[in-house]
């Protein structure tokens, strides 16, 4: 009976190092995708130690390669010492991934003072005629999240560009995608996005830490499972004499 509990964890924990394998490659991807995004981002959003919770998944990522690899060769071989550091790396990783979840809720929260403060800045500098990185990253923005201004597209008319240009009208990436004959002008707003672009953004930006805290915590579930199945496999191979004799070949006095 005993043997029968081990070899059912031993099953399930060979099955969770598999798991782990592919949970590092999807945890790698969520990592990348934060960059990635954060790049398209990163003019209304100037703290990078945003950054911090999708370096830290990364590095989990990698680290559950070799986690695996460890878990696998210490269950077929039936290694003590390797099932124990197995249960040690993974207990470590698991409180990295708890501090990850904080971080991403401490992060997730000074999203909205943060794009505040930086929206204003860039709109301010916006140059539609020599557009520099902060010019496209506005058009970019304004594009792909279907939003015109900061509030609402009045908001244009404070700009410096605005007032440079004196042609009442607004960027070509407030035009509706539907619109064509639109040329960005304030006498037909029907033809312009309607929503501001900081709400949108810092949606985009929360969107993207909650996938940072939702993977970090599926992740982590899984390594509590691993964990205890590793610890069961231990624990019942120190308590049955049967089963260390049946692994070492000996017999009984």
């Amino acid at each position: 009976m005993g043997q029968c509990g081990i070899t059912s964890s031993k099953t399930v924990l060979v099955f969770l190092n598999l798991i782990f394998w592919g949970a590092a490659g999807i945890l790698c991807y969520v990592g990348a995708y934060v960059f990635i995004t954060y790049d398209d981002y990163d003019h209304f959003f100037e703290d990078v130690y945003t950054l911090i919770p999708a370096v830290v998944i990364i590095a989990v990522g990698a680290l559950l390669f070799i986690i695996g690899l460890i878990g696998c060769c210490a269950t077929i071989r039936e290694s003590r010492c390797g099932l124990a550091t197995f249960v040690i790396i993974l207990l470590l990783v698991f409180v990295t991934e708890v501090v990850v979840v904080v971080l991403g809720y401490v992060y997730r929260a000074k999203v909205e003072n943060e794009v505040d403060r930086s929206i204003q800045k860039v709109y301010k500098t916006y140059n539609g005629t020599n557009p520099d990185a902060a010019s496209r990253a506005i058009d970019y923005v304004q594009r792909q999240l279907h939003c015109c201004g900061i509030h609402n597209y009045s908001d244009w008319e404070n700009t410096d560009w605005f007032k440079e240009t004196k042609n009442q009208s607004v960027p070509l990436s407030c035009c509706i995608e539907t619109a064509s004959s639109c040329n960005g002008s304030l006498a037909h707003p029907s033809d312009l996005y309607a929503e501001g672009c900081e709400a949108l953004v810092v949606k985009k930006l929360q969107e993207i830490m909650m996938h940072v805290i939702w993977a970090a915590l599926a992740f982590a579930a899984i390594q509590l499972l691993g964990m205890l199945c590793a610890c069961i496999v231990l624990c019942r191979r120190s308590r049955d004499p049967a089963y260390e004799l049946l692994i070492t070949g000996g017999t009984y006095a």
